[in-house]
């Protein structure tokens, strides 16, 4: 099939990552995907929630979408006065992606909260948020490092995350919105740079996939995801 906007079924959107997007945050990252964008801000606190061990640290993440990301304007959810099922859900698996990527004790008796401000949505703000998100967390765990705040940086390894989605039967990579919003099946993938996937998240639209369908989509991801964790370390110097 031809996609909207002319790429090969296994090909990403064009992907941007701007560092020292703001001043003030420990590490962030402005993350453009194709027209999506979302702004990724790591911020350290010297103190971790009561729920871990003692001498552990934490990391949490913290999603929202501008009113005007979409098409047409959404109502904040602090106006709504609680946290919408959908950001909820996303930011749990953002969390959980980034926690992935970091030794904890490491860290020490610290939290991280990387926060992802959606500014425009075209598809795929939750997987950009994890890939960014990553970017703005090893820039701060690499100050707290090499300011001697902790001994080591904590980081064990890069994590990415890219979705993918069966359109008119078609297995296609990093759907945009109009994909998106008439596929068949959409999934998204979290792996890391060894490899391993750290969460997969698939649903069928109006029928059921397989087995089969299911690989070929991971397979998909894992060669989009190959191609954003090169992104990354180039954008980290090569260094996590």
């Amino acid at each position: 099939m031809t996609r909207i906007d002319g790429r090969k079924e296994d090909e990403l959107r064009p992907v941007k990552m701007t560092v020292g997007f703001v001043d003030f945050a420990e590490g962030s990252v402005l993350i453009e995907c194709g027209r999506t964008k979302v702004l990724c801000c790591a911020s350290v606190e010297d103190r971790a929630p009561g729920h871990v061990p003692e001498g552990t640290g934490w990391v949490t993440a913290e999603y929202s979408m501008l009113p005007r990301a979409n098409r047409e304007r959404s109502r904040r959810d602090v106006s709504k006065l609680k946290l919408s099922p959908r950001s909820a859900e996303i930011q749990r698996l953002i969390g959980r992606s980034l926690r992935a990527a970091v030794d904890l004790e490491a860290l020490g008796d610290r939290t991280i909260t990387v926060d992802c401000d959606v500014l425009q949505g075209d598809g795929g703000t939750r997987t950009a948020s994890v890939t960014g998100g990553f970017v703005a967390l090893a820039i701060a765990c690499r100050k707290l490092a090499e300011t001697g705040v902790i001994e080591k940086n904590p980081i064990k390894n890069c994590v990415a995350a890219v979705s993918a989605g069966i359109v008119e039967d078609t297995p296609l990579l990093d759907l945009c919105y109009e994909e998106d919003s008439g596929a068949m099946v959409d999934l998204n993938c979290v792996m890391n740079d060894r490899g391993e996937l750290i969460e997969l998240q698939g649903t069928g639209e109006g029928r059921g996939f397989t087995v089969d369908e299911q690989r070929t989509l991971v397979e998909l991801c894992q060669g989009g995801i190959r191609q954003l964790l090169e992104k990354q370390k180039e954008i980290l110097g090569g260094q996590i």
